[in-house]
């Protein structure tokens, strides 16, 4: 029987509660695109937001993958794995739930970030280089700017936006793309310990996951978003709208993230089903 708490967990949960907050702030880009009227530089900024995210997933991975092994050797020659499989699966919810916080931290500090952006983008235009902007961020006097920046939406934010003209495709499309990507990793790791023949081929899945996931994501949220901020730059739409959609997609990342507890069992079931197919092959 493995201990349910480790050291590897908590380092796991940390980092995919700040990957997932970082996406949800990349989000605020959008909106510093309309208020600045520098949409192509709030563009490159989110698009280095989304890409520094996605590469710090690779971060836990390792982590998650000392879990991983420690429960396929414990369920190896073991009298009773389906405890050790029950322990492993509540530690990969416990990781995704941590997502989940991640996302509900990030959406709470939107305007926080909406305050970042707006000054990488005036960083940009004076330095006229993006790491030079970056490393703007170790000046004190810059981080006592953004520490005294820092600020929670309240009760009366929240009741200005609405759905009306917010596409409902894009918000079903973010909910599951959010909620497939949520899991990528975890459903390849839970397969690999309940699939030990094919433990490879099923780790090795979840880059396909998480690409299927990203390109739904450039194919059907991205283009979305960004037509209805250039909507809002030419006067088609209000800053309010642009606003409402942030928060929804926001909203709708959250409610991806707990629809990936309902998918993870399933998931894992699947690419264990395919890892075992490609195994056949010759």
């Amino acid at each position: 029987m493995t201990a349910l708490w480790s050291s590897q967990l908590v380092v796991a949960m940390a980092l995919n509660a700040v990957v997932q907050c970082i996406v949800i702030g990349a989000y605020a880009a959008r909106l510093a695109g309309v208020q600045s009227g520098r949409i192509a530089t709030s563009i490159s900024l989110f698009n280095l937001f989304v890409t520094a995210s996605r590469l710090a997933n690779l971060v836990y991975a390792p982590m998650l993958g000392t879990i991983a092994d420690r429960a396929a050797h414990a369920a190896h020659g073991a009298a009773a794995p389906d405890a050790i499989y029950h322990v492993f699966e509540w530690q990969l919810r416990l990781i995704v739930f941590a997502g989940t916080l991640g996302t509900v931290i990030g959406s709470l500090l939107l305007p926080t970030f909406l305050h970042l952006f707006m000054r990488g983008i005036a960083a940009f235009e004076r330095l006229g280089s993006v790491p030079r902007a970056l490393l703007r961020l170790g000046d004190p006097q810059v981080i006592a700017t953004i520490l005294r920046s820092l600020r929670l939406p309240t009760r009366a934010t929240f009741s200005r936006f609405s759905l009306d003209h917010i596409p409902r495709k894009l918000l079903i499309g973010n909910m599951l793309v959010t909620g497939v990507y949520a899991i990528g990793v975890q459903a390849a790791a839970y397969a690999s310990v309940l699939y030990p023949a094919e433990s490879r081929t099923a780790l090795l899945l979840s880059g396909i996951i998480n690409g299927i996931a990203t390109v739904a994501f450039t194919l059907v949220v991205d283009p979305t978003s960004a037509y209805i901020t250039d909507q809002a730059v030419r006067g088609e739409r209000t800053l309010r709208e642009v606003k409402s959609m942030v928060f929804y997609l926001a909203l709708t990342a959250i409610a991806g993230t707990l629809l990936s507890q309902l998918i993870l069992y399933p998931s894992a079931v699947v690419i264990g089903a395919v890892a075992h197919f490609v195994n056949l092959l010759h």
